[in-house]
């Protein structure tokens, strides 16, 4: 692990990062990795007990609590992005690592249901990651050092399956805004900032109900931040993880049949469609 961060100059000991939803989950393992790897990191979340807690844990991992910044925030305000990006320059001088990993799983319910729920999902998990970009974008380009963008996405927001649609649509427009995000960066002349699109599988979180034990096909925190950590070695924009009961295979083959309802002219979400459950599971096995 330390060699993976150490070959990565945006992650090398003595720089900065910045982490939202930091409080648990993958959030707080990214957070205690990069402390233990002498990074500076600043932790953002909702203030209460939990962000106290992560802090305490992440000031440990460190070893010195001067390189730990603990910020209450709410992403969903685009001034507390920007208070928060005031603070870390302010006390690094610098911020190399921006991950955007907050984000709420509750289920609005259907289409026509509940619109104040509906914008309040998509204020965090797509405007979130759209305000950490605003405030900390271009003061990152102005460095001319290597840096990192990490926003969190999921497999939802690319199969799309039922159950909670307004999760998707939040993760669907954020794959689409990091795609955008990276091409953008790239071409910015003198830039040095790569951005990168974290795709978790099955994890045990705070948001997927972490608390209690863990189920046997869920990775932990930690092992998605060790494989994102490698993936970014690499240079992998799509940081597509797999869990303890899905292999990377099987995600191609499910996000494959997702695109091939438009080639094929299929009806929306033909995956669970009563007409052609038979043919995906034949796909599968083939």
């Amino acid at each position: 692990m330390t060699k993976a961060i150490a070959d990565i100059p945006a992650l090398s000991a003595g720089r900065a990062a910045v982490i939202t939803g930091g409080a648990s989950g993958i959030g707080l393992a990214a957070a205690t990795r990069l402390a233990q790897a002498g990074m500076k990191v600043a932790l953002a979340d909702l203030g209460g007990t939990a962000l106290d807690a992560a802090t305490a844990q992440v000031i440990q991992a460190s070893g010195r609590a001067e390189n730990v910044l603990s910020v209450a925030c709410n992403v969903a305000n685009p001034a507390d992005l920007a208070a928060l990006a005031d603070k870390a320059f302010a006390k690094f001088g610098e911020v190399s690592f921006l991950m955007n990993n907050a984000g709420v799983g509750n289920n609005p319910g259907k289409p026509w249901e509940n619109l104040d729920a509906w914008k309040q999902l998509i204020d965090i998990n797509f405007w979130g990651v759209v305000h950490g970009v605003q405030a900390f974008g271009e003061r990152m380009l102005a460095q001319g050092k290597p840096a990192i963008i990490v926003n969190t996405g999921s497999k939802q927001g690319i199969t799309t399956p039922p159950g909670n649609l307004a999760y998707n649509v939040s993760k669907s427009a954020l794959k689409t805004y990091t795609e955008g995000l990276s091409h953008a960066l790239r071409n910015e002349p003198g830039g040095m900032i790569s951005a990168h699109l974290l795709i978790p599988g099955f994890t045990f979180t705070g948001m997927s109900g972490g608390v209690g034990t863990k189920a046997p096909g869920a990775w932990t925190g930690e092992q998605v931040v060790d494989f994102m950590l490698d993936a970014l070695k690499r240079g992998d924009f799509y940081i597509l993880c797999p869990d303890n009961e899905t292999e990377r295979r099987t995600d191609e083959k499910r996000m494959a049949w997702a695109v091939g309802d438009i080639i094929e002219n299929r009806p929306a979400l033909s995956r669970w469609h009563p007409d052609y459950g038979g043919a995906f599971a034949d796909y599968m096995k083939s």
